[in-house]
């Protein structure tokens, strides 16, 4: 093991002996957001004297979804629902609006006034961000609890329900179809609303903050092409840095003026 994760482990107290769920739970506990799956990955591969991304696919796979119940409390996945597809980060493409523009009608027309707000979140939404080529969809809804009120209307809008949790559902198109959009059902004024629609208005408005963006994207596309999980937690430290320049910047403005 490594002198620097030796010394992380020592300084928040991890005993001796612990498993390294365990040892990765106590350090979420003294680090905070900032540590992630990466670091389980690292806890297992190291005294292995392999790297994190060394690790098997599968393995890492398993160790990710034994922890994201710490990081996303209530997180389950639903059944049948599995598909893997390699990260690929492209150039920004001026066509990702109007798939946006299409994907929104569908939601509308679906949903109707469960719907409350329909907005295009993610890297495909800032022009001149490099992106994975799928459209992040963000609906705000107010009562996130009722199922019954989007759930079957979006699965026959054309993508199933992947993921819950506490805040937030996720949605995807089946393994047979391409992996073009993401849909992400939030409650309307909660915290997962304006943190991703100030992100995405900070990045609009700060292109040395979009470029040091596209920059982790890329890096990190190369080390976890196979793995999503490690890709998005590659980048938390400059998405941590960015919405925390991101909320600072808001102050009391609403998320999504213009």
């Amino acid at each position: 093991m490594s002198g620097a994760l030796r010394g992380r482990l020592e300084r928040a107290g991890v005993p001796a002996g612990a498993t390294p769920a365990e040892a990765w739970a106590r350090l979420r506990e003294v680090e905070g957001e900032r540590l992630t799956v990466i670091d389980l990955y690292r806890l297992v591969a190291e005294p292995r004297g392999l790297e994190p991304h060394e690790l098997s696919i599968e393995e890492r796979q398993a160790l990710a979804r034994s922890v994201m119940p710490l990081v996303w409390p209530g997180f389950e996945t639903t059944d049948g629902t599995a598909r893997i597809d390699p990260v690929e980060v492209v150039e920004y493409d001026p066509a990702w609006p109007a798939v946006f523009e299409r994907w929104r009608k569908r939601i509308a027309a679906a949903l109707g006034p469960a719907a409350l707000r329909i907005e295009h979140v993610g890297s495909t939404s800032v022009p001149g961000l490099a992106a994975k080529p799928t459209v992040d969809i963000q609906v705000s809804v107010r009562d996130l609890d009722d199922e019954s009120d989007y759930v079957p209307q979006l699965e026959g809008a054309g993508v199933q329900l992947r993921s819950r949790d506490d805040v937030h559902r996720y949605f995807r198109p089946p393994a047979t179809e391409p992996r073009s959009v993401h849909v992400h059902v939030c409650a309307l004024g909660s915290d997962w609303e304006r943190h991703h629609l100030r992100f995405r208005d900070y990045l609009r408005a700060h292109p040395e903050a979009r470029d040091r963006y596209a920059a982790v994207k890329r890096e990190a596309a190369k080390v976890w092409v196979d793995d999503r999980w490690g890709y998005t937690d590659a980048k938390t430290d400059v998405i941590l840095d960015i919405m925390e320049a991101a909320e600072a910047a808001a102050g009391r403005s609403v998320p999504g003026d213009r």
